[in-house]
Parts: structure tokens; C-alpha cells; sequence
């Protein structure tokens, strides 16, 4: 009952265009107001059971401006992982999505090594479209503390480093460290080609100093909801040793991990 409570409050508020605040995530969070290359195609890896059959419906056409939460009705959560500081965790992202058949969005910080060590294994799950890059700058920079030209370095070097490595530029979605940008921002990204800064609705509260898989996985409980978009962090592999718990967790509410590619279509 209080789970479909919960549904009922986050449609609501995708409707009236609203952002709540977010709690315990260690980032801020902007307000709500979108294909660069998904296939939409699953890819089928010899021996790993497709567990996440999609069935996205039709694609929602969104303007520029910042999204925190999918919008409209469905069963649809959009998994987004940021940075990238463990190695070993990005590759366990990786054999998760490889695994079940997730469909995930990485915000790459193109600074940390483990996006260039496990390319080979990555890039042909980008290639399938089962997962989706965006722009998480270079070395992960407050954008709002620096000069316009500093901000467009940051997403273009991010920007040469997807497209050299991965193919796709992950335009129009970045994701500003910490959560922090201005129009001002926004408007030096947009020229940079990233028009959508893509914030979040819920968080695994994963960068927290201490973090413990009960801690992660309360945390899911708490934002593992329908139309939501959810932060977590590839920087400490605590969470590498929950993904059947998460699994559960996801079958249980009869939620469908898409990118989001997968579920809009972004501004031209």
C-alpha cells in the first residue's frame, strides 16, 4: 500500500513539474521540466539468461532543460551510475548488466582509468544500446565554481574521451558533479551540445563516508519506484555484493530498467 502511495505522489509530481528534496545523497539536486544511438535491441550473449525482457512503449519527446524523473506513467526505472572511481566496481556494473539483461545509463567522469581498462568489455554493450553513456565531465569539477571556458574544457574533454573510446558523444544528457548547476552552466553545456541536464529523483546514498550493504539496500526500498530516476556511484564495490538483492527488489515491485534513450526522445 505505501509503495503504491508512493507511485501515486511521484506521478503527481511529475505532473505539477515539481522537485522534492532529496535526502542523505551527499548531492544536491536541480529542478524537473527527452536517442543518441540506442538500438533499443537487447543484446543476446551466449550462455546469460535475459532476465529484463523490455517493452518500452512509445517514446516521450521532452525540450531542453533539467529532468529528475521519467515522465508520464509506466513501471520504468532508469538506473544511473555515476563517476567511475573503482575500477572494480565499473566492471562489476558491467557483469551485472552483462548477467541479467539491466539496462543502465552511465555519467562517466572520463578522468578515472577503469572507463578505459574495461572498454572491451563495455563498448559492445554501448554498441547495443543496453547501455547508455552521458557526460559526467572530466575529473568532476563544482561547475558553478569555474569560468565559462573551464566548464566547456570539462565537458569537452569528457566529450572526445566518450567519442574516441565509446562512439557516442552522450549528448544531449550531462550530469553535473554534485548535483550543482545555474543557467549559467547550463547555457555553456548546451553550447557543448549537452541541452538535458540529467539530475535524479531518488539515491542508493552510496557516497556516504560509511556505507554497509544494509545501508544500500534501505535505500533502494526507499527510491526503487516507478518513473524514477536513481543516482548510484561506481566508486566503492559495497554494492557489487547486493545485485540479486537489487534483482529481487526489482522484480518484486515489477519495475523495467531502461536508459534514457530507451524512453525518450531528446531535443534536436
Amino acid at each position: 500500500m505505501r509503495f503504491d502511495m508512493d507511485r501515486r505522489r511521484l506521478l503527481t509530481m511529475l505532473a505539477a513539474g515539481t522537485a522534492a528534496t532529496l535526502l542523505g545523497t551527499g548531492e544536491s539536486r536541480a529542478d524537473f521540466p527527452f536517442d543518441t544511438g540506442s538500438s533499443g535491441i537487447v543484446p543476446q550473449i551466449p550462455g546469460i539468461p535475459q532476465i529484463l525482457a523490455p517493452d518500452f512503449g512509445p517514446k516521450t519527446p521532452i525540450g531542453p532543460g533539467t529532468i529528475n524523473a521519467l515522465p508520464g506513467a509506466g513501471n520504468h526505472m532508469a538506473l544511473t551510475i555515476d563517476d567511475g572511481a573503482s575500477s572494480e566496481t565499473i566492471r562489476g556494473f558491467i557483469d551485472f548488466a552483462r548477467n541479467t539483461g539491466a539496462r543502465l545509463t552511465f555519467f562517466v567522469t572520463a578522468y578515472y582509468p577503469g572507463w578505459l581498462d574495461h572498454r572491451d568489455v563495455l563498448r559492445p554493450l554501448v554498441d547495443s544500446g543496453q547501455v547508455q553513456l552521458g557526460n559526467h565531465t572530466w575529473d568532476h569539477p563544482d561547475l558553478t565554481r569555474l569560468s565559462g571556458g573551464a566548464v566547456a574544457d570539462q565537458l569537452n574533454r569528457c566529450k572526445d574521451f566518450l567519442w574516441n573510446q565509446y562512439g557516442t558523444d552522450g549528448t544531449p544528457y550531462y550530469r553535473p558533479p554534485f548535483g550543482r548547476h545555474n543557467g549559467s552552466v547550463d547555457a555553456v553545456a548546451a553550447d557543448c551540445g549537452y541541452s538535458v541536464p540529467a539530475m535524479w529523483y531518488g539515491s542508493l546514498s552510496d557516497t556516504n563516508k560509511v556505507i554497509s550493504e544494509d545501508m544500500l539496500l534501505d535505500a533502494a526500498r526507499q527510491w526503487f519506484r516507478a518513473q524514477a530516476i536513481v543516482i548510484g556511484h561506481a566508486n566503492r564495490p559495497t554494492v557489487t555484493h547486493i545485485y540479486d538483492q537489487l534483482m529481487d527488489l526489482i522484480r518484486e515491485r515489477s519495475l523495467q530498467l531502461v536508459t534514457l534513450n530507451d524512453v525518450l526522445i531528446p531535443p534536436r
